[in-house]
């Protein structure tokens, strides 16, 4: 049905798109953890706070799972260099998120303030650490990663875990702290009852809101003034074997915005960035809940957009071998793998669309302290 270049090509905006699910689900779950010691005073109003995702936040994980799952089978090369030589990076993130089931199970176990408090504390650490190591990721992926591709295809990494934190890498992570804060934040206001802590809500939003708007922009000059961003020297094949050591790349100043003025239609997703963070923040001062929220999953999808647009066709670039950077056209599994996950995922992901849906339909509301008092199911 499809040839190899449209299979490569659906690939790799499905891995984006799974990537946005990620941050549309999950990101605000990060974000309210985020701010769970500074929105929320007593155990009363931290309860609160913890139960306005406490039905969903197991769920959403399911997109972070079908992310590392689709990159492990449509983009060996991917998976197998990025799991390896960001290993440490990634324990991290797996260990601050291991806090988080924990955190919600655990807090409320024992009648004492000293105890609750250190677990949200432990929520926190798993709602910020995740936030800003994935920032940081996807900085060192703009920026290319210290990796090379011996001739049997073996791959080295040849930086450490300290060498992953630059300034323009821990700009993408702030920048990812601030996004996924303001959705949060969003997330609060249209889920938990009026008062202290839905007015904290806000203003933390509103600052949240503010920086991604001026870290975007910060990051947009970087890329733009910066030897950051590559292109390929030479013909491209679409149809071609999946080998990188075919592919040739050289840094260029100013590359990632290349494909803005060859595909205009582009600028849609940096548009969508900068103007739906604004939409949020007029949305939280005029008090409309439910455009402050559009408008923080707009800002998300935008900013995550803005990167893999500005990449395509690459991947994962390497700094040290331009022989060995990773693209759409060379890093894909064959056309057979590659389809029969198409048929599956056409089967199964309207399937978890459908019960997303369903799950948020069935338990839509706002969380009072007063439900939280009396409803023994709640954390």
């Amino acid at each position: 049905m499809f040839d190899y270049e449209m299979l490569r090509i659906l690939w790799w905006g499905l891995m984006g798109v799974l990537l946005i699910a990620f941050a549309l689900t999950d990101g605000y779950d990060l974000g309210v953890a985020a701010l769970l010691p500074f929105v929320a005073r007593t155990d009363a109003e931290r309860r609160m706070v913890i139960n306005s995702v406490g039905p969903t936040w197991e769920g959403n994980q399911v997109w972070f799972i079908l992310g590392g799952g689709a990159i492990f089978a449509a983009w060996p090369f991917v998976y197998a260099v990025s799991f390896s030589g960001f290993y440490l990076a990634m324990f991290l993130v797996l260990a601050a998120l291991i806090l988080r089931p924990v955190g919600f199970k655990y807090r409320s176990k024992r009648p004492d303030a000293a105890w609750s408090s250190r677990w949200d504390w432990a929520l926190f650490v798993g709602g910020f650490v995740p936030a800003l190591v994935f920032g940081v990721a996807v900085g060192n992926v703009l920026s290319g990663a210290p990796f090379r591709l011996d001739s049997d295809l073996r791959a080295f990494f040849d930086g450490s875990f300290l060498g992953l934190f630059t300034p323009f890498t821990l700009l993408c992570g702030l920048l990812s702290v601030a996004m996924l804060v303001l959705h949060g934040s969003a997330w609060l206001a249209i889920k938990i009852e009026h008062g202290v802590v839905h007015a904290r809500a806000k203003r933390f939003g509103t600052v949240a809101g503010i920086l991604s708007v001026l870290l975007f922009a910060a990051g947009w000059a970087f890329v733009a003034f910066t030897d950051i961003g590559f292109r390929i020297v030479g013909e491209v094949d679409p149809f071609g074997p999946s080998n990188p050591l075919r592919t040739t790349s050289e840094i260029a100043a100013g590359a990632w915005l290349a494909n803005y003025a060859t595909y205009p239609w582009m600028l849609v997703a940096p548009v969508l960035g900068f103007g739906g963070a604004l939409l949020a923040l007029v949305g939280i001062h005029r008090r409309w809940e439910a455009a402050a929220f559009a408008g923080s999953s707009a800002s998300a999808i935008g900013i995550i957009a803005t990167v893999g647009l500005s990449m395509f066709p690459y991947i994962l670039p390497s700094s040290i071998d331009m022989h060995s950077s990773l693209t759409v056209w060379n890093a894909s599994s064959t056309p057979k793998t590659l389809g029969i996950m198409l048929f599956v995922t056409a089967i199964f992901l309207p399937l978890i669309l459908a019960y997303t849906a369903w799950a948020y339909k069935v338990m839509f509301g706002r969380v009072t302290t007063q439900e939280v008092a009396t409803n023994p199911d709640f954390y």
